[in-house]
């Protein structure tokens, strides 16, 4: 399971990077280059940005439940669950303002100028910010910093009250 969580993230991670890479280029003022942007960021966020993100949301939990670290014990578990469901419910509802964008790319007519609004910087803005986010995941995920959550600490105080026979 560790290795699906780690595959789903990273994937998720390199494909945020690829349509930040896109929304940047999908600034400039070649019309076709703008159009083919906004045509392609819409199936690369239905197929692969969502997918990955709700993979890497269903692996963490799985993964959290099957190991000590749990669900609510630590906060570095806590926050990177709380970062991944905002991440993700952003981009799901994101994903309608793509597919405005892929339309209005898709009605414009080549060579007609019909591209001018679709310079948005709103797209390099949201895969900025989804990088920021998932690198913090990412940090939090290699360093594990301390700090047990309420609910860790009274697990642990009754994990230490058990003496080795399993009595307390």
């Amino acid at each position: 399971m560790l290795v699906a969580h780690v595959a789903c993230s990273v994937g998720w991670l390199g494909a945020v990077v690829t349509s930040l890479a896109l929304s940047v280029m999908g600034l400039t003022a070649d019309e076709e280059l703008v159009r083919a942007v906004h045509l392609t960021l819409e199936p690369l966020g239905w197929y692969v940005l969502v997918p990955l993100s709700v993979a890497s949301l269903l692996t963490g939990l799985v993964q959290s439940l099957g190991t000590t670290w749990g669900l609510f014990r630590h906060y570095w578990v806590l926050i990177k669950l709380l970062m991944t469901l905002f991440a993700t419910g952003v981009l799901l509802l994101y994903m309608g303002s793509l597919a405005a964008l892929a339309d209005r790319a898709g009605a414009a007519a080549p060579g007609s100028n019909g591209t001018a609004g679709l310079a948005d910087p709103s797209p390099v803005l949201h895969s900025a910010a989804a990088v920021v986010l998932l690198l913090i995941a990412t940090v939090l995920s290699i360093y594990k910093p301390r700090g047990l959550t309420g609910h860790g600490r009274r697990i642990r105080h009754r994990e230490s009250q058990v003496t080795p026979s399993g009595r307390a």
